[in-house]
């Protein structure tokens, strides 16, 4: 019951995306499940929700640590355990939530994992060969393309629509995390390559004209989904990057890091980004090896 309104507080009323309303969920089904084999507490019993203290939370994360999770997941779990006893003080269920004292375990500063401009431009420039001329080849280019040149998440990618693209001002609306609205800037090349695609779409769907909405949509004419774009931009970035994770995320990485590098501003690269916080965006402050070489390369007398 409780757990059936979280779902809907974090759906509708907090518009947490897709993949943050999975994990959250799951966050708190695990305590849940840890509760019941500890302690013989449900998370379906007012009385049990009561009784709760900060003594079980720490022995869950507790246990956490001693199976050797990430920080980063103790972080999010905790987080999502706030949230929910947050939901049942709204429900006067709680008068008070028993996760606010719990500090959140320090997780060690990590830079973003990126694609040198270099390694980049050879995958769009000289891999020519590896992308077909049919709709399939011409589909996972322009995803490519559009992560990269747009710094986009991957759900933002799937969920752009045509009536999104404004040809004429070269304009992108996004809608991004929290529902909230972005516009992002678009490359000559980037309109030229996107009115392509469309064409040879409108060719290869002319038996099904009223399909599509999306800009990005199978050979089905269907949605395009989340694995899809993870396995694309796995197999592009293996033919030019030897970086561990080869995620559509890496492609945002690498544009927000190139912008950085060639002098744009911090709260710019954040707009772009779509960030809520400038903190988020501090990440792309930092200098690559390449750079750093350039500069002394320039700027020592020996080098």
């Amino acid at each position: 019951m409780f757990l059936e309104g979280f779902e809907s507080y974090l759906k509708y009323e907090k518009r947490y995306s897709p993949n943050t309303l999975i994990s959250y969920m799951n966050d708190v089904k695990q305590f849940a499940s840890f509760l019941s084999e500890h302690y013989n507490l449900t998370l379906e019993s007012p009385d049990h929700i009561q009784s709760l203290t900060s003594k079980h939370i720490r022995s869950w994360i507790v246990e956490l640590v001693e199976k050797d999770t990430l920080p980063s997941s103790i972080k999010r779990k905790l987080s999502a355990l706030k949230t929910y006893f947050k939901t049942l003080q709204l429900k006067n269920v709680l008068k008070t939530n028993p996760a606010d004292k719990i500090s959140t375990p320090k997780i060690p500063e990590r830079l973003p994992k990126f694609v040198p401009e270099k390694g980049i431009n050879n995958m769009l420039e000289n891999t020519h060969g590896e992308f077909s001329d049919d709709y399939s080849g011409n589909l996972d280019r322009l995803i490519i393309e559009m992560l990269y040149n747009t710094g986009l998440r991957r759900q933002e990618l799937i969920n752009i629509k045509i009536a999104d693209i404004n040809f004429v001002k070269r304009e992108l609306k996004v809608l991004g995390k929290g529902n909230k609205e972005r516009i992002l800037p678009l490359s000559t090349d980037m309109i030229y390559m996107m009115e392509k695609f469309l064409t040879l779409q409108n060719d290869f769907f002319s038996a099904h004209p009223n399909k599509r909405d999306y800009l990005f949509v199978t050979e089905k004419g269907e949605p395009l989904y989340a694995n899809y774009v993870y396995r694309i931009t796995k197999k592009y970035l293996s033919l030019c990057s030897t970086v561990e994770k080869k995620s559509p995320h890496v492609l945002r990485h690498s544009f927000a890091t190139h912008l950085s590098n060639r002098g744009a501003k911090l709260n710019d690269i954040k707009e772009l980004l779509g960030h809520s916080s400038l903190a988020s965006t501090q990440v792309y402050t930092h200098n690559t090896i390449e750079q750093l070489k350039e500069i002394y390369k320039l700027s020592h007398p020996k080098a």
